[in-house]
């Protein structure tokens, strides 16, 4: 499985964006939230999730490891494809899109395009108690996460600590040294887990 794909940024619509790294191209399915992420950088980091089937390999990128893990919930949804899901993340950004699931607002939900009552309704009653751990920790961070703030808690939560606790610890690390490295912050965060 690939974490992330990190090269010079060879390409950028607002549908897709095409990484080369060390002389191959990734094209990855993109968020209007990861367009606009990516503009105006030269070298980029996007976190994959990868769809393989019998006629198909397609990749999804994503600016932020929230943004990845907010789209795998939704494609574990029924009726929610990898498409729909994108489409969503692109109309409601990811911090307002956990508020919207917790506090059940299916009419912003139906708001986006391809997204009817029966799926908007499917997609609350899913997830409503899984956002609702990590939403209100959530909301409460900086728009703008540093790339070792992500490193950090990708790596902290698959050693297998709890995502909330997580984020409290590195939200308390990054404030007082934003410009702190990952190894640092993984070996601070470690001994206050």
């Amino acid at each position: 499985m690939i974490e992330y794909i990190a090269g010079s940024l060879a390409e950028i619509t607002p549908a897709y964006a095409v990484v080369d790294n060390h002389g191959i191209g990734y094209r990855m399915n993109i968020s209007l939230v990861t367009f606009d992420a990516l503009q105006g950088k030269r070298e980029t980091r996007l976190f994959v999730h990868e769809i393989i089937r019998e006629d198909t390999h397609e990749l999804y990128g994503f600016a932020t490891v929230a943004e990845r893990e907010l789209f795998q919930l939704m494609i574990a949804v029924s009726g929610v494809g990898a498409n729909s899901a994108r489409l969503i993340l692109s109309a409601i950004p990811p911090g307002e899109l956990e508020a919207v699931i917790a506090s059940g607002d299916e009419k912003r939900l139906k708001s986006v395009k391809g997204i009817g009552a029966k799926t908007a309704q499917r997609i609350i009653v899913d997830l409503r108690d899984k956002i609702k751990t990590t939403s209100a920790t959530l909301l409460e961070q900086p728009a703008a996460r540093s790339e070792a703030y992500d490193e950090a808690l990708a790596a902290l939560v698959m050693l297998g600590f709890p995502k909330p606790a997580t984020l409290k610890v590195l939200d308390k690390l990054f404030s007082g040294d934003p410009a702190m490295k990952v190894e640092a912050a993984i070996k601070k965060a470690l001994t206050m887990l």
